[in-house]
């Protein structure tokens, strides 16, 4: 495993600016996810790293040294694509087995066997390793995808939106197994997702990617607690960060635009008046639907409430973000 660097990195395709002087450390066995929406540099980012793609400008860095000059055969990584990439004629153990038998690996077949085994132990696919590719469940094909990868042990993992062709559930359960791969291997992986219910679970560090532009980078927690922005605030959080113009509770400190409000922001039981809209009755959680003057607000009830369409409650901020007329925060 290796710590990734990216110093001072753009990346332009014609008149399209992908990355624009990106600067970013992945320390070593970190879990670090890209976020952000299409468009804004997340897979630009794994392919230069990859080799895939050449940078306009700036260095990648691997374990200290700068790969510019390496193929990528030579950097020592591995990625993992969206689409399953499996060879459908293949069983589950040839597929696993094939990158091993590349001339620079240079593996036995007895090393090559052992190792399949191990993966596919960890994947819990031992019990499929007979099986044709074709004969295989959305979320079995990704887990031998991913397995593909984790067979030849190398130095960083990347991971291109790996869960977005599967059903929630599967989403879910893929979730945990990679988190708890990571855990098991000590590996360092570079995740890249629009999620940010996979940015907030698996992370240890995420980073914002707008435009091309690295706009914060930092534990998920710290994402969320402290964003640099509105955009970035919008970027994490369910049910997402309510925005109102600054005087919406009175008055509002010098330079302030707008208040960002969490559902943890916002008290009950005193304050302004608002109505229930509506409930959404999420299991663990209910959502509360508000209607402050012209002014929608999403929170939560709290676990003994009783509140139905058409109630109204008092509700204030408490500890709000504050973000001037750009959208930075205060």
């Amino acid at each position: 495993m290796a710590e990734v660097r990216l110093s001072n990195v753009s990346k332009a395709f014609g008149a399209t600016q992908a990355l624009s002087d990106v600067s970013l450390t992945i320390p070593d066995g970190a879990f670090v996810v890209l976020l952000g929406p299409t468009g804004a540099g997340k897979t630009t980012t794994l392919r230069l790293i990859a080799g895939l793609e050449k940078p306009d400008a700036g260095d990648i860095a691997i374990g200290g040294a700068s790969v510019l000059a390496d193929t990528p055969a030579e950097r020592d990584v591995a990625m993992v694509f969206q689409q399953y990439s499996l060879y459908p004629h293949l069983t589950v153990r040839e597929n696993l087995a094939f990158p091993l038998r590349s001339p620079m690996m240079n593996w036995g077949e007895a090393q090559i066997a052992a190792r399949v085994a191990e993966v596919a132990s960890v994947l819990r696919i031992a019990h499929k390793l007979d099986n044709k590719a074709t004969r295989l469940s959305g979320g079995e094909m990704q887990r031998v995808s991913i397995g593909r990868a984790l067979v030849r042990n190398p130095r960083i993992y990347l991971m291109d939106e790996p869960l977005s062709s599967l059903d929630a559930k599967l989403r879910a359960d893929l979730r945990v197994e990679l988190k708890r791969i990571h855990a098991e291997l000590g590996a360092t992986f570079l995740y890249v997702t629009h999620d940010q219910i996979e940015a907030m679970t698996m992370a240890t560090h995420v980073g914002v990617l707008d435009r091309g532009r690295l706009v914060q980078f930092g534990t998920p927690r710290e994402i969320y607690e402290n964003p640099v922005s509105t955009y970035v605030a919008s970027r994490l959080g369910q049910p997402r960060i309510t925005l109102l113009p600054a005087d919406a509770f009175g008055p509002a400190p010098p330079g302030a635009v707008q208040i960002g409000l969490r559902p943890e922001h916002i008290q009950q039981g005193s304050g302004q008046p608002a109505t229930v809209r509506r409930l959404e009755h999420l299991g663990d959680q209910t959502r509360l639907h508000l209607q402050m003057g012209p002014h929608e607000i999403v929170t939560l009830a709290p676990p003994d409430s009783r509140l139905a369409p058409g109630d109204t409650l008092a509700i204030q901020p408490q500890t709000p973000l504050w973000f001037d007329a750009s959208g930075n925060r205060l």
